[in-house]
């Protein structure tokens, strides 16, 4: 459980790390262009990552359903929202939207058991959960910034 933790913390310092670079090179080459790096990149190095790690057993892709070979799709979504909303809003208060729709959604898709989750039941703990996460965001995002962001919104938007 530690591990998976700490790996849990690493991925989201990276994909803060990743949000933030991927808005600089959206302001000089734009949206699809910065996507197409970011993904196409990203492709080689799993790639390279994937051949060395399993060699050839890294193209035997049997036995899962075919609706979850299209989450490369969704990455594309994935890159062009967060990376616009990065450069609109800065890394911090667009990150923290993000955690929070990612926990949302995560508690739905949990809760009613959709794409082959096991489901886990709803409960006041979790009502109690949500609500100081939310609240510790808006705490944190909401106190004294309006100013600065609604500058950032207006030269950016």
């Amino acid at each position: 459980m530690a591990i998976g933790m700490m790996l849990a913390v690493f991925g989201g310092m990276l994909v803060c790390i990743q949000n933030t670079f991927n808005a600089n090179v959206k302001r000089r080459v734009g949206a699809w262009a910065t996507t197409t790096l970011v993904l196409g990149l990203g492709f080689l190095a799993s790639l390279v990552a994937g051949l060395i790690s399993d060699g050839t057993a890294l193209f035997a892709v049997t036995g899962m359903e075919t609706w979850y070979w299209f989450s490369g799709i969704i990455g594309v979504g994935v890159v062009m929202s967060v990376t616009q909303s990065v450069e609109r809003l800065g890394p911090s208060y667009a990150i923290s939207i993000v955690m929070v729709s990612q926990i949302l959604f995560a508690l739905l898709w949990d809760t009613l058991g959709l794409f082959g989750l096991e489901a886990i039941p709803f409960t006041w703990k979790t009502v109690v959960g949500i609500v100081l996460i939310v609240g510790g965001v808006l705490l944190f995002q909401l106190s004294g910034k309006e100013k600065v962001l609604n500058e950032r919104v207006r030269r950016v938007g």
